[in-house]
C-alpha cells in the first residue's frame, strides 16, 4: 500500500510539474564574475532574468528575458554608459550580439568565424564592458521571452508586439521600468541594434525621448535593414546590391584579372559612383533604354560582379540577389551565403536561380544554439524547461507604416548630444554596406547633421564581429564612439 501510494504522489508531482512549464512572470539570477577585457581586469555581475510588460491596467501581458551586465566597483554609476541591446529578423532572439560580439563571453569559433567543438564560450577579450554596462533583450516570442495568459487563461492580442510601430512602445515602455528598476536614468544612454534591431532602434530613439522622455546618446546600427529600400520593386535596391556583388566575388576571387590584383578598398568607390550614376538611371528607362546603353551597363556589371555578360542581359540588368548567390560559383559547384558570402553551400543540382538553403546561417546556428543554452545554464545559472527561442512565432509583423527613418532624424534633430554610429560587412548580402550608406544619407538629406554620423566598414558579413580582426576592431570602434559622444559637461544647445 506505501509502495502505491509513493508512485500515485510521484506522478501527482511529475503531472503538476508538467502543467507548470512557464517562465517566471518578474524573477532574477544574480552572478559574480571575473574578466580580462582590453587588457584590463575587471569584476562584474550578470543579472539575468524576467521583467514584465504591462498593459494599461498594470497586469502582467508579456515578460521579456534579459542579461544585463554590471561592472562591480564603480565609484560613480551616473558617469558610467548603459547600452541597450537589441537583434532583429523581427522574431530573433538576442543571442548573436550576446554571445558573440560586445558581452564578456563569445562562442568557440575559429578566427574566420567557423564552428568549433566542443561547442560552448570563452572569454572575450574586446567586449566593450570595460567602458559600459550592457543589457541584452529578447523581445517577445524570442529567447525566454513570452507573452503571459490573463486571469481567464487568454493570451492578449497579438498586435500589441508584433509590428514596427507595436514592438517600439512595448519596448520603450519595458526600458523605462529597467532603468528604473536599476537606477540608470543618470547614465549616459545608448541603444544598439542589429539586422532589423536597425529600425527598432531608430524607432525607440524617437519614442524614448517623447513618450518615455528619456533622451539618449547615441545610437549604434549594426548591418542595419532599411525596409523602405527592400519593400521596394525600384531601380534604387537593384543598383544598390552592386558593389555588395563586387566585394562578395573579389573574396571569392571570382573577378577578372584586373580587378582581382587591386584591393578591394581599391575597387569599391568606383563601383560606388556607377551604382549611383549610371546603373540606377539605366534600369529606370525599362524597355525604353537604347541596345547600345543596354550593351555597355551590362559589360561594366559583368566587369564589377563576376556574372556574366549574357546573365545580365537576360535579368534586364537587374540582378537578384538570389541568383547571384546561386550564379556566381556555379562552375566551381558551390552556392554562397547570403548574410556572409564567406561561406560556402552545396545544392542537390547545379541548375536553378536560388541556393537550396542559407549556408552562413546553418554553420551559424551549428555553433550558437547549443553554447546559449550551456552558457546561460552554467555559467548565469539560470534554469528553465522552456525551450530558448532562437527565432520565435512573431508572424504576421505588421510592416505598415514604417517611419523609423524619420523619427531617428526628429530624435537627432531635438537632441544635440544624440550621434549615430553604422557598422557594416562588405560581403553581407541580405544587408548590404551600400543600402546603409544610403539610408544614412536619406535620414538626414539636408546633410546638417553629417558630422554626427561615423561609417565604419568590415571584411566580413553581416555579423562582422564573428571574424576576430573585426570582432576587435568593431569593438574598438564603439568604444571610440561611446567616447566622443559623452558630453563632458558641454550643455545640450545648437
Amino acid at each position: 500500500m506505501k509502495k502505491i501510494l509513493f508512485c500515485m504522489a510521484a506522478l501527482a508531482l511529475l503531472t503538476a510539474h508538467a502543467q507548470n512549464r512557464q517562465i517566471p512572470t518578474d524573477t532574477v539570477v544574480v552572478t559574480n564574475h571575473k574578466a580580462t577585457i582590453n587588457n584590463v581586469n575587471l569584476e562584474y555581475k550578470a543579472f539575468t532574468g524576467t521583467q514584465p510588460v504591462w498593459n494599461k491596467s498594470g497586469e502582467p501581458m508579456a515578460t521579456l528575458f534579459y542579461t544585463y551586465y554590471e561592472r562591480s566597483n564603480v565609484k560613480n554609476q551616473a558617469n558610467r554608459p548603459l547600452v541597450i541591446s537589441f537583434n532583429g529578423g523581427p522574431g530573433s532572439a538576442s543571442v548573436w550580439m550576446h554571445i558573440a560580439y560586445t558581452g564578456p563571453q563569445i562562442l568557440n569559433i575559429d578566427d574566420e568565424g567557423y564552428p568549433v567543438q566542443p561547442y560552448g564560450v570563452k572569454n572575450n577579450p574586446y567586449s566593450i564592458l570595460d567602458v559600459a554596462d550592457i543589457v541584452f533583450v529578447n523581445p517577445v516570442n524570442t529567447g525566454y521571452s513570452r507573452m503571459i495568459e490573463d486571469k481567464d487563461g487568454k493570451l492578449p492580442n497579438r498586435d500589441q508586439f508584433f509590428g514596427i510601430n507595436a514592438d517600439i512602445r512595448y519596448l520603450a515602455e519595458w526600458i523605462n521600468t529597467f532603468v528604473t528598476r536599476y537606477n540608470r536614468w543618470e547614465s549616459p544612454k545608448y541603444l544598439i541594434g542589429e539586422s532589423y534591431g536597425g529600425p527598432r532602434v531608430m524607432g525607440l530613439a524617437e519614442e524614448l525621448q517623447n513618450n518615455q522622455w528619456m533622451y539618449l546618446n547615441g545610437v549604434i546600427l549594426v548591418s542595419p535593414a532599411d525596409y523602405k529600400i527592400y519593400s521596394t520593386d525600384q531601380p534604387i535596391y537593384s543598383a544598390l546590391n552592386l558593389p555588395y556583388f563586387t566585394a562578395a566575388a573579389w573574396h571569392q576571387k571570382a573577378l577578372p584579372p584586373q580587378l582581382q590584383q587591386k584591393d578591394l578598398t581599391e575597387i569599391l568607390p568606383e563601383v560606388e559612383t556607377f551604382a549611383i550614376n549610371t546603373l540606377m538611371p539605366a534600369i529606370a528607362k525599362g524597355g525604353f533604354i537604347s541596345a547600345e546603353e543596354r550593351n555597355q551597363v551590362a559589360e561594366k556589371m559583368s566587369l564589377y560582379s563576376g556574372l556574366s555578360k549574357t546573365a545580365i542581359l537576360q535579368h534586364n540588368l537587374n540582378i537578384p540577389t538570389r541568383f547571384f548567390w546561386k550564379e556566381l560559383l556555379r562552375d566551381r559547384g558551390y552556392t554562397i551565403g547570403r548574410l556572409d558570402s564567406r561561406y560556402l553551400g552545396i545544392d542537390k543540382m547545379a541548375a536553378g536561380n536560388a541556393p537550396d538553403y542559407n549556408a552562413e546561417l546553418s554553420s551559424w546556428l551549428h555553433s550558437f544554439t547549443p553554447a546559449i543554452n550551456y552558457y546561460l545554464r552554467e555559467h548565469l545559472n539560470f534554469k528553465t524547461d522552456i525551450k530558448y527561442n532562437m527565432f520565435g512565432d512573431v508572424h504576421p509583423w505588421d510592416r505598415q507604416n514604417d517611419t523609423t527613418r524619420e523619427r531617428l532624424r526628429q530624435a537627432m534633430a531635438q537632441n544635440p548630444y544624440l550621434k549615430v554610429l553604422v557598422q557594416s560587412g562588405y560581403y553581407d548580402g541580405a544587408t548590404t554596406y551600400f543600402a546603409a550608406k544610403y539610408t544614412v544619407g536619406q535620414l538626414d538629406p539636408s546633410g546638417v547633421m553629417k558630422d554626427r554620423f561615423t561609417f565604419k566598414t568590415y571584411r566580413s558579413g553581416h555579423m562582422m564581429y564573428l571574424r576576430k580582426a573585426d570582432l576587435e576592431a568593431s569593438n574598438n570602434d564603439i568604444r571610440e564612439f561611446i567616447a566622443n559622444s559623452l558630453t563632458n559637461g558641454k550643455p545640450a544647445k545648437y
